[in-house]
């Protein structure tokens, strides 16, 4: 069967590539997955279950459940002195990749290019593509702590530029933004009436500082679509909840879009959802708690190590250099998943300049984190 030339161009996911291979090995201590290592909190899960046991199994308003949207708003009320209609300008996704592949789909006509900051989460790029535009990407590297700057992406704008994603804190790096980074790509954005696409799933899980949410920045608000959800924060990535928040023409396209693709975000993770935000915060801060220990631990180690390692200041993922090792990033994750059976991923999965870099996810037990660290170093050795 003839498959469309758009989808052949995109190589399957270096994630998964990595994921599938030490799925089939024995005794592999995965860092290489983005996923909590967590369960859901009980009560979250309680909520889930007894949806189902009362019959709670229709589909829902395309938008999502209207009292899940509203306790949107009031998070962001509370958190960030935002105010977006919860029946026009919130969207409940089937999680944030969804969400990011409906926004392209809304704004982009063919050809129209949107700016991507690498190393950036591996669906951007592929999204973009999906939806008939070119990605034009900026290179964020160590020396600016792995930060796009507004210069950068000011030089990359041209008459057919459209939009620019930015994720912060960042998967694969750790990196986060402060308010004053921020500003400075507003005024960028502002000036050339861009669209900002702000994937913001990891800021709960930010350790020094506060996190600025960037549609609260002033003058941006209309260019700004939004998008988190709950399965860094609350652990439930299975459950497959995000969402968006935007101007009601851009959610309404998007809603028009998951409408005929997705109908509707599943019931009963939409009312765990609800009581993820009505009673999940303690949970929530023990869970980050521990992801700090954990950062601590795995970037001190990699430095003993002699691998460089960037202090990421928000998500659970460090991004260790191996430049020193004379290895590429791709054989030295394959090498120490043969030889080590521990599972990292390449940096350069990520964009170009994530060459010499790996990505390795501390949502793992400190116990597993420490034997890692061990059998990393008897690799190195």
């Amino acid at each position: 069967m003839q498959i469309s030339d758009t989808v052949s161009s995109v190589p399957p996911s270096g994630i998964r590539r990595f994921f599938d291979l030490a799925t089939t090995l024995e005794d592999v201590i995965s860092l290489g997955v983005g996923e909590p290592d967590f369960v859901t909190p009980w009560h979250i899960r309680e909520a889930c279950i007894h949806a189902l046991e009362v019959g709670q199994t229709s589909y829902t308003s395309n938008q999502g459940l209207l009292e899940l949207r509203e306790e949107i708003a009031r998070t962001f009320r509370s958190e960030h002195a935002l105010h977006y209609d919860p029946d026009s300008e919130i969207l409940i996704t089937t999680g944030v990749s969804e969400g990011i592949d409906l926004v392209m789909r809304s704004i982009l006509n063919p050809g129209d290019e949107v700016i991507v900051s690498e190393p950036c989460y591996v669906s951007y790029v592929p999204t973009v593509v999906f939806a008939g535009g070119v990605p034009v990407t900026v290179a964020a590297r160590i020396e600016n702590d792995f930060k796009a700057t507004a210069e950068q992406i000011e030089k990359k704008i041209t008459e057919k530029t459209r939009a620019v994603i930015i994720n912060y804190p960042n998967n694969p790096t750790g990196a986060t933004m402060q308010k004053k980074d921020l500003e400075e790509i507003a005024d960028v954005a502002i000036e050339h009436d861009l669209v900002v696409i702000s994937d913001e799933i990891y800021d709960k899980l930010t350790y020094d500082g506060k996190h600025t949410c960037f549609s609260s920045l002033n003058g941006i608000w209309e260019n700004t679509v939004v998008f988190n959800g709950f399965s860094k924060s609350h652990a439930m990535t299975g459950l497959r909840i995000g969402y968006a928040l935007g101007t009601s023409d851009v959610i309404g396209a998007m809603t028009k879009i998951h409408q005929y693709t997705m109908l509707c975000a599943p019931i009963a993770s939409q009312i765990a959802a609800i009581d993820a935000l009505r009673n999940g915060r303690a949970e929530m801060e023990r869970m980050v708690r521990e992801y700090d220990r954990r950062r601590h631990l795995i970037i001190s180690g990699f430095n003993k190590l002699g691998l460089d390692c960037f202090w990421g200041k928000g998500a659970f993922y460090t991004f260790p250099s191996i430049a020193g090792t004379g290895m590429t990033s791709e054989e030295f994750a394959e090498r120490l998943m043969l030889e080590k059976r521990v599972a990292v991923v390449p940096g350069n999965v990520f964009g170009d300049c994530g060459a010499g870099f790996l990505r390795c996810s501390y949502a793992a037990s400190r116990d597993n984190i420490t034997e890692a660290l061990l059998r990393i170093g008897e690799f190195l050795g």
